[in-house]
């Protein structure tokens, strides 16, 4: 936009009576409420509540058009919020009518902000500047000339991340496994919904934004044949926050791993049969369908949900789960940023650059991934007893159950359902018993102490098991990298859970409880 000066117009602009969206949707501009569904996002903007005079009224809607008919729906909500805040501040401090904002007004609101939030200033300072050189009156000339010395912080989107703030920042690796291993378990139960535990993974693997979600399709699921007949799982990830394209204008196929790739594959198909009666081209319906329809949707989403009904879906999957931070010994916080920042973290731990990372965020430039390559946290250097037994009752990373003895296990009749290893009891003295009858491809016992269906004995060697992997990671640490090192740590605090159970057990019965 040129940062001329337009001459100033004589009296109020005149609205047109229609308005069009770039993904097509059209509304009378006119109107005191502006609502309407665009694509991913439900707009309900009401005018009548900034208390502004006609003349300014109709300017704010005059600029506020330009947003609409430019920029993501998103944009338009936020210049709409921040002329709110400013314009019922200006009311108040006057106390009377508002012919136009003034100098005094911006610097009254501006002394008025936390310093937390000063960037609001920023955001409502680039739509009144906006304002004032398309001409429309309601911003002062010394207003304008003040607005162009400010100098104005972004939104700072790098502290939770920096600080790892344990309540908005990037999950730990104990908090992620954790949460994983709540999900895995609750779906075995059916507690959760097929799309809800999808959609969770989903973001946990690919860290992308709800409104990318919102706007998949089952025709964007696929799967290709590599070399040897090997099946790879893809997701036609939709692109967001591309300036002047519409979202799906763009997509981006990400590699789902198999275990997920092929529960999505079915699920696609079935949301697919399902809408083979309603849409004239089934491949066309929504890969998370939403469950109503209040509102209209644009041309190509019928039945999307919004980004909102995505954000719902994914906290009713997981936070029922009461999955706990070995931090703070509270509830997860989950919402979609915090597995965004955790899935580019882990990818900087991983040793990705800025390039890579921006890439795999769906970012156009890499001056705000920098932050990830910045805080990459450091892995425990050394997780000894104390320490494990310290963190092993928040982590949950024991999930099975804890028996007496073989009598009481699932299998009790089966000798081969005895977990034994002769690295841990030469004598080949159990640890406990599997309670699925189903084959397990994964490496006993190692695997066993964070699995759902092992049912240690309350006499079993736990404490040589723990003192094997910790002096396991000891070496590993020494000769091998960090992360080959802290493999496996989730299942050290699980075997401390174990140890610190079978105690607590044996004082309970010996004072009579």
């Amino acid at each position: 936009m040129s940062k001329a000066r337009r001459p100033r117009l004589e009296g109020p602009v005149s609205l047109p009576s229609r308005v069009r969206t770039p993904s097509g949707v059209e509304f009378n501009p006119r109107c005191d409420h502006w609502m309407y569904r665009d694509i991913s996002e439900l707009i309900s903007l009401r005018f009548s509540s900034l208390r502004l005079p006609k003349s300014l009224e109709i300017s704010a809607k005059a600029v506020l058009v330009w947003y609409v008919e430019r920029m993501a729906a998103a944009s338009l909500t936020i210049m709409f919020r921040r002329l709110l805040e400013f314009s019922l501040h200006v009311g108040k401090s006057r106390g009377g009518s508002i012919a136009e904002f003034s100098d005094i007004d911006l610097i009254n609101y501006r002394a008025s902000l936390e310093r937390r939030n000063l960037w609001h200033f920023g955001q409502l300072s680039t739509l009144l500047r906006r304002w004032y050189e398309f001409g429309y009156l309601g911003v002062s000339e010394r207003a304008y000339v003040l607005l162009k010395q400010f100098k104005n912080p972004g939104v700072n989107k790098g502290r939770a991340v920096l600080t790892h703030d344990p309540l908005d920042g990037p999950l730990t690796d104990f908090e992620l496994e954790a949460l994983q291993r709540a999900l895995d378990s609750a779906y075995r139960r059916a507690e959760v919904s097929t799309e809800g535990y999808l959609l969770a993974y989903l973001f946990m693997l690919l860290g992308q934004r709800p409104v990318q979600h919102a706007a998949l399709k089952v025709r964007d699921v696929s799967v290709v044949a590599q070399k040897g007949g090997v099946p790879v799982y893809l997701l036609r990830m939709p692109r967001a926050k591309q300036r002047g394209k519409v979202i799906r204008s763009v997509l981006k196929d990400r590699v789902v791993i198999p275990q997920i790739g092929r529960l999505l594959v079915e699920h696609a198909n079935h949301v697919e049969k399902s809408f083979e009666d309603i849409l004239e081209d089934p491949s066309e319906a929504p890969l998370f369908p939403a469950t109503s329809r209040p509102h209209v949707e644009p041309d190509g989403f019928h039945f999307h949900r919004t980004a909102n009904g995505i954000t719902h879906l994914l906290q009713s999957a997981l936070e029922p789960l009461n999955v706990r931070s070995e931090r703070t010994g509270e509830f997860l916080r989950i919402n979609s940023v915090r597995f965004r920042r955790t899935f580019a973290t882990r990818a900087a731990m991983e040793g990705h650059g800025e390039l890579v990372i921006a890439e795999l965020l769906d970012h156009s430039d890499t001056q705000n991934v920098g932050v990830y390559i910045e805080a990459r946290p450091e892995i425990v250097e050394r997780i000894d007893k104390a320490i494990a037994f310290r963190l092993a009752p928040m982590a949950q990373a024991f999930s099975g159950v804890l028996i007496e003895d073989e009598s009481h296990a699932t299998r009790h009749a089966d000798p081969t359902s005895r977990i034994c290893d002769p690295r841990i009891a030469p004598s080949m003295r159990p640890i406990g018993s599997c309670g699925s009858y189903g084959f397990c491809g994964f490496l006993a016992p190692i695997a066993c102490y964070t699995c759902v269906n092992f049912e240690p004995w309350i006499d079993g060697p736990h404490h040589a098991v723990l003192d094997y992997l910790v002096a396991e990671r000891e070496r590993l640490s020494k000769d091998a990298d960090a992360r080959i090192a802290a493999v496996n740590d989730s299942t050290i605090l699980a075997v401390a859970e174990v140890v610190r159970r079978c105690e607590t057990w044996r004082q309970e019965r010996n004072n009579g409880g």
